[in-house]
């Protein structure tokens, strides 16, 4: 858990919390967390320990939603936006800890690849960053993408575009909201990103906290 800025999609530039579960089997090439995919009780420490690590590892602690709640009020975190990540959150049944934070005035946000069912309450954000023919050999559910307020796709060159217009067709899901987000800030890729945005009226989601240089 940390308190930072969301430095992406719609919600970029909000101060937010950011509580990052542990485990995903979906197997992204490119993922920055790769820490957090296996659980293994091996790395398992204190909830205290998950929000004084200096570097990334594969520590993690188990915690019930007051837990949660109870570690947010002794840190004295001031942000009222909960960004729900993983690893892919979603593995897990997410409605009793957003519930109670809805209850204690903080909003919600689950950042998820569309690859499990979304077990959350109605009033949460859902971002779904469909991850199409990964390792891990998951499909995007046509679920995940009706229950999204907002589509984040990261791109590297035209098959992910083209993947990505290919699952709307195949979930007959016409997202509202549709962010492109170049993958490692490569120059090909923003500029691919950019040029395709202008052309279908879609969104560019570049990251913001990388180039601040900020968690």
């Amino acid at each position: 858990m940390f308190e930072t800025i969301q430095g992406e999609a719609s919600y970029t530039g909000t101060p937010s919390i950011f509580l990052r579960l542990q485990g995903c089997p979906v197997g992204c090439s490119w993922c920055d967390t790769k820490q957090t995919w296996d659980v293994d009780n091996v790395y398992k420490v204190s909830l205290d320990e998950t929000v004084e690590k200096k570097a990334d590892s594969d520590h993690w602690a188990q915690a019930s939603a007051a837990n949660i709640l109870a570690l947010f009020q002794s840190r004295g975190y001031t942000a009222k936006h909960v960004v729900i990540t993983g690893g892919e959150p979603c593995m897990y049944d997410l409605n009793p800890v957003c519930n109670l934070l809805h209850e204690n005035g903080f909003s919600t946000q689950i950042e998820t690849s569309g690859t499990f069912e979304i077990l959350a309450p109605a009033q949460t954000w859902v971002t779904v960053s469909p991850k199409i023919n990964m390792r891990g050999g998951f499909e995007v559910l046509t679920t995940a993408m009706q229950r999204a307020n907002e589509i984040k796709h990261p791109v590297a060159m035209q098959k992910h575009v083209e993947e990505l217009e290919e699952l709307f067709v195949k979930t007959g899901v016409n997202p509202k909201l549709v962010y492109l987000q170049p993958i490692s800030q490569k120059e090909s890729a923003t500029k691919l990103a950019i040029k395709t945005c202008i052309a279908k009226n879609w969104r560019l989601s570049i990251q913001v906290h990388k180039y601040l240089g900020i968690s």
